[in-house]
């Protein structure tokens, strides 16, 4: 028996009213997350380089976790080889368009490496209107990612030229992600993407303020298209091209495929073409047709 004071109940009841008032939660299920084995590497190594040309390492299987993991489990698929097949059978490729959008490394900035924007401000493009007079002059921005080598080449024009009326200009970038390609055709990019490689004076005079991010004035975007391709397709349809910017993509291809690749971009250039590739590359050993030529500290191509 306890004797309590007036007015107080004893500690026991306290305590036990006390307890029944925490709403106790169960943690919630902690998701195990799917691991990739050495045949479903194999697997997807094949499909990924059979759709984009990009050479996929064994060693790369955290890659493959990472970049792939949440659309397996969008697709709820329990291990990567019953997603693999998904996807082979998934007749829309909607699923083949997440898989290329996720792979792919959209990785730029705006003027990046500086140098061969001083070259084709400096040289090249001097170099072209002249030989064209007014005919037509066009420029393709192969694997141009979210667009900044485009608009930093529409820039330099800009600067160049005045205002184009585009009537004697085409300036065409193309990517084979769609994702990359939607935000390139809209022009818009953050703060992070703004501050990579912009000079101040440059972003006032065209970009405009949409909040914390910020937008390609329409007088530069309307001087450029989009469009998605796959290097590693047929080039049929694809014209003639006075300049060709490949830069930064055939470093992730096979030797075999980058042969493939800047042969079929020698049949797209003019004779007197130019073709500019990234700055750690060559094509030595890759595609004789073309002879390396030095301005400056920059290195181009032309057909021999």
């Amino acid at each position: 028996m306890s004797i309590s004071r007036p007015g107080h109940q004893d500690n026991k009841k306290d305590a036990t009213l006390s307890t029944s008032r925490i709403a106790v939660k169960p943690f919630p299920a902690i998701r195990k997350r799917i691991t990739i084995n050495s045949t479903e590497i194999q697997l997807f190594a094949r499909y990924i380089n059979d759709l984009t040309g990009i050479h996929i390492e064994p060693s790369k299987a955290y890659l493959l976790e990472t970049r792939l993991g949440k659309i397996l489990e969008h697709e709820s698929c329990d291990s990567f080889t019953t997603f693999y097949y998904k996807a082979k059978a998934d007749t829309s490729k909607i699923i083949e368009k997440q898989i290329i959008d996720a792979i792919t490394t959209n990785e730029t900035l705006f003027f990046r490496d500086a140098s061969p924007f001083e070259l084709l401000k400096h040289k090249i493009l001097p170099e072209v209107f002249d030989k064209r007079s007014n005919k037509s002059v066009r420029i393709w921005s192969a694997a141009c990612s979210t667009g900044q080598e485009v608009y930093s080449i529409a820039i330099i024009l800009r600067e160049l030229l005045g205002p184009v009326n585009g009537t004697n200009l085409k300036l065409v970038g193309t990517d084979i992600s769609d994702a990359a390609i939607k935000q390139a055709s809209y022009g818009m990019y953050n703060k992070f993407e703004i501050e990579r490689g912009l000079p101040r004076e440059r972003l006032q005079r065209y970009f405009e303020s949409h909040g914390e991010n910020w937008k390609i004035k329409d007088e530069i975007r309307f001087m450029t298209s989009f469009n998605r391709f796959n290097l590693m397709g047929s080039f049929a349809g694809m014209g003639k091209y006075d300049i060709i910017f490949c830069r930064n993509v055939a470093i992730y291809f096979t030797l075999d495929d980058r042969i493939k690749v800047f042969n079929k971009i020698a049949d797209c250039l003019e004779p007197d073409g130019y073709l500019i590739i990234g700055s750690t590359e060559s094509l030595t050993g890759v595609c004789p047709r073309f002879v390396p030529k030095r301005h400056l500290k920059s290195i181009f191509y032309q057909l021999r």
